[in-house]
């Protein structure tokens, strides 16, 4: 029988726990990691101090982050046999084969069972090492080359883009990638980290929480919608002219077709994370003589004057990775590279601190109680 209180689909504006990680604030286009404004964090912190600072929620001295970058550098490298299963999978989605591959390095984990504080942490590290190995690698193999062993002198950012290129990144796009790890470290109870957590609350082990979180990413309603704006970029092609780019975008309205990139669930104002991407997408744009960032302008300024809808996160990280030369179908797994420092944050504040997860539905069903009839009788 339904409840006196109505239930908001999809849960929207319902607090479902308490946490130390991520602050929101929707109406204000505010994001936080542990009270540090992430247009701070963007301008001046690396990866590896918002690592830091989700797990230990504050930031690092010099010696603890030059420690956590040695963790790190020593955690990239794959087992064998996980480079063999990768060589094995048949052709298959990015995100699926992240899926299979983190859920497999679970069994070449020693400390896999072990629900010790410091064990959890120590396979926090080690899942945020190895999911850029394996992205990076797989990405390698699915161009036809052979895996690159990582480089401990590296940062995460430089390194990702070593493994994945085979070759050593110029400082402009090595920062502009690392500002996008940062941008995309957490984002509060988006819908994987909520999967997280849940399976975290089973006191499942950290693996098989993390391979739920990836599953979640892998939806179209959460991750893949900067491939989604790449392609769109690309059939308009990059000769486009204002006209042409005029043309497809009011196509599209016309026909009721959603433009990928824009608006967002919390943020009634621009998503703070599109300004840095912006500004990333017009500097290597710049650098490498492209012009997706001056058609995506020419997009964002005709849905934002006829649709009152701002670029989201999706939007500029599009043009940025591309001319970064990540390939496309690489954009959503990246996001889950990134992403994983969140979702262990989250698990390990979870289990920190645990209860089930155990929400109640509102019943709206056959009235109770209905008469049983036999079957003979039916």
């Amino acid at each position: 029988m339904a409840t006196d209180t109505k239930p908001k689909g999809g849960l929207e504006d319902v607090v479902a726990t308490s946490s130390a990680i991520c602050y929101l604030d929707g109406e204000r286009g505010v994001l936080a990691y542990c009270g540090y404004d992430i247009h701070d964090l963007a301008q001046s912190a690396t990866f590896e101090e918002v690592c830091y600072l989700l797990w230990h929620r504050r930031l690092p001295t010099r010696a603890e982050v030059g420690d956590l970058q040695s963790q790190l550098a020593a955690a990239r490298a794959l087992p064998e046999p996980i480079i063999r299963l990768m060589r094995s999978l048949p052709p298959v989605d990015g995100m699926d084969a992240l899926r299979t591959l983190t859920s497999a390095l679970a069994h070449y984990d020693a400390e896999a069972g072990d629900a010790a504080p410091q064990a959890q942490y120590r396979k926090a590290v080690r899942l945020t090492a190895q999911a850029g190995s394996i992205v990076a690698t797989w990405g390698r193999l699915q161009k036809g080359g052979g895996p690159i062993a990582p480089d401990p002198a590296l940062s995460h950012a430089a390194n990702f883009l070593y493994m994945l290129t085979g070759e050593r990144p110029n400082p402009t796009a090595t920062r502009a990638f690392d500002i996008a790890l940062v941008l995309h470290a957490d984002h509060e109870l988006n819908a994987s980290t909520f999967v997280g957590r849940v399976a975290a609350a089973t006191l499942t082990d950290i693996y098989s929480a993390v391979v739920g979180a990836i599953g979640a990413l892998k939806g179209p309603l959460h991750g893949g919608a900067n491939a989604e704006v790449m392609r769109m970029l690309l059939e308009l092609g990059e000769t486009a002219s204002g006209d042409r780019v005029d043309e497809f975008v009011r196509g599209k309205f016309a026909r009721k077709e959603k433009i990928p990139g824009f608006g967002h669930r919390v943020y009634k104002t621009e998503d703070p994370r599109a300004t840095h991407l912006r500004q990333m997408s017009r500097e290597l744009g710049k650098k490498a003589g492209t012009r997706w960032y001056d058609i995506s302008q020419r997009i964002e300024a005709l849905v934002k004057s006829e649709k009152k809808l701002n670029a989201n996160v999706d939007f500029y990280s599009a043009s940025t990775y591309y001319t970064a030369g990540i390939p496309i179908d690489l954009y959503t797994p990246i996001f889950a590279v990134s992403r994983m420092s969140g979702w262990t944050a989250h698990i390990l504040e979870q289990y920190a601190n645990n209860r089930l997860i155990r929400p109640r539905a509102d019943y709206i069903g056959p009235d109770y109680p209905q008469r049983f009839v036999p079957l003979d009788a039916r």
